[in-house]
């Protein structure tokens, strides 16, 4: 039996031992359920469908407000995109800390607003109160919810001969959270001007963008965003999800300065490090490089990084000359490191 986890997300076991069989009354309206490597649920409505996500309000107080509000939504909304569905509604619970300010929520709503009105979401239910015992970062959750034509739903399906495309590399929360907390041990090592374009990467924490534009171009058959344990573990999950097998070169995947030099200096595994904002996916062969440059045409970096195989073959990397089998990760490294920091 695998560790459980003393931070971040209950790992693959668990869930499957102890969550996936306890999914409450059976209802033939819901086809797709909870389940490792998606990240949304759907509901049939007919001619239509509802696809939802819902996570933590995640909001990261040392940011900064109006950057960590950014964020909240933009996970919320990355799990629902990644259906290939634009998530239109949202649903929010804040259980706010007593210490937060008028001010602070004024701030935070009004970026809260914002983003969705830049996203073409509505919010439509909700309850705001500040509660003892309640702490940052996790202010409460939310729901984002999308409804769309049926044949817009990408039910995540990888199968062999599909190749797989990853949108900016990995580790790209690892590096905007690191950099924004902890600046000045990244100075110290690389200076200033690399702490800036490292901060940069804090903006790239979204898959609504990338997810929205594979889907258009068509032949995508998963998404799934990185989020805990990374690119591996995304991947991985993708995989048993979909019962095949994967051969992913790392040589061919896109690995950002900023994200490799900062994982460097915190000694965190990029791969394997927490990576909102990186869409893994796979398609068709014959869509595969159309899906690349439709994303580097909008200034996103993304490559095909491997292939899918048949299950037998396994997962595996191969890394230049080496080769070798892909387990999950089990703990994503970034919350003990963070832990850590937070304490120098």
């Amino acid at each position: 039996m695998k560790q459980f986890p003393k931070l971040g997300k209950i790992n693959y076991e668990f869930f499957n031992r102890v969550i996936y069989p306890r999914l409450g009354r059976d209802d033939s309206t819901v086809i797709v359920k909870p389940q490792n490597g998606v990240d949304f649920g759907v509901i049939d409505l007919e001619d239509k469908v509802m696809v939802l996500s819902t996570d933590p309000f995640y909001i990261a107080r040392d940011l900064g407000i109006e950057k960590a509000a950014w964020f909240a939504v933009h996970i919320i909304a990355s799990d629902v995109a990644v259906s290939g569905i634009r998530p239109r509604y949202l649903s929010i619970d804040l259980n706010l800390p007593p210490e937060i300010t008028e001010d602070e929520l004024i701030r935070l709503w009004k970026v809260v607003d914002s983003e969705c009105k830049k996203l073409g979401i509505a919010i439509t239910t909700g309850h705001t109160a500040r509660y003892a015992g309640c702490n940052y970062p996790m202010v409460g959750g939310a729901t984002a919810f999308g409804i769309d034509k049926k044949e817009k739903l990408i039910i995540p399906q990888a199968n062999v001969g599909d190749a797989i495309i990853v949108s900016k590399g990995p580790a790209i929360e690892t590096t905007g959270l690191m950099s924004a907390y902890f600046p000045k041990f990244l100075e110290k090592k690389y200076g200033k001007e690399f702490v800036k374009k490292a901060k940069g990467i804090y903006y790239q924490m979204s898959t609504v963008k990338d997810a929205l534009i594979a889907a258009s171009v068509g032949g995508v058959t998963a998404m799934h965003d990185a989020t805990e344990c990374g690119v591996f573990g995304g991947l991985y999950e993708m995989a048993k999800h979909s019962r095949v097998g994967m051969h992913i070169y790392l040589d061919k995947m896109v690995l950002q300065e900023e994200v490799e030099k900062t994982c460097a200096c915190f000694d965190l595994d990029p791969y394997k490090s927490i990576s909102e904002g990186t869409l893994l996916a796979t398609a068709k062969k014959s869509k595969a490089k159309n899906i690349v440059r439709a994303l580097n045409k909008e200034g996103i970096p993304a490559s095909v990084v491997g292939e899918v195989v048949p299950k037998k073959k396994g997962i595996h990397i191969f890394d230049k000359d080496k080769e070798y089998k892909l387990d999950h990760p089990g703990v994503d490294p970034f919350w003990m490191r963070f832990e850590e920091y937070l304490k120098k």
